[in-house]
């Protein structure tokens, strides 16, 4: 039997039920699957307050604000770039992505902005966070952000969790 990816979800917010873990996980499963990556990863996650996700941001990124997503990459990828067995843990035999913090009250208050369901925004901001870890990026607002949108919705669409 094939090794599955491990995506353990941490979440300090009593509110987080057992299925937005379970949809976390899906999400992070298929949007790996879309990608073509084909190894076992392992994602971890951490659902938390906006207070908490402000501290994590100060203390990493140098950002003193709230954010609904943060992503720490552990491979340096390119977008389109897979990791490979070289890059997986010889203990686990792993590949370890890297990690995302969610905020709990930007996926309410953004579901509720943008007119959607909570289980959208969550696998949306979860997908946007895989493309991170997968070396996807949207900080110019050209070439690199439309095909991350792309890569985005296509996840959304396979979800069936399009706007």
């Amino acid at each position: 039997m094939a090794k599955r990816h491990y995506i353990p979800v941490t979440a300090d917010v009593e509110s987080v039920s057992d299925n937005a873990k379970a949809l976390i996980r899906k999400t992070v499963r298929t949007a790996l699957e879309a990608e073509g990556v084909t190894l076992p990863c392992e994602v971890d996650v951490l659902v938390t307050t906006d207070r908490a996700i402000k501290k994590v941001n100060k203390e990493q990124r140098k950002v003193d604000k709230a954010t609904d997503v943060l992503s720490f990459p552990a491979l340096e990828l390119h977008p389109g770039e897979k990791p490979t067995a070289a890059d997986a843990d010889p203990g686990t035999g792993l590949v370890p992505l890297g990690d995302m913090v969610l905020s709990w009250e930007r996926v309410a208050a953004q579901a509720k902005e943008y007119g959607h369901s909570r289980s959208r925004e969550l696998a949306y901001l979860v997908t946007h966070s895989v493309l991170h870890l997968l070396g996807y990026d949207h900080m110019d607002e050209g070439e690199q952000k439309a095909l991350m949108r792309a890569h985005e919705e296509a996840v959304m669409e396979k979800m069936e969790l399009k706007r």
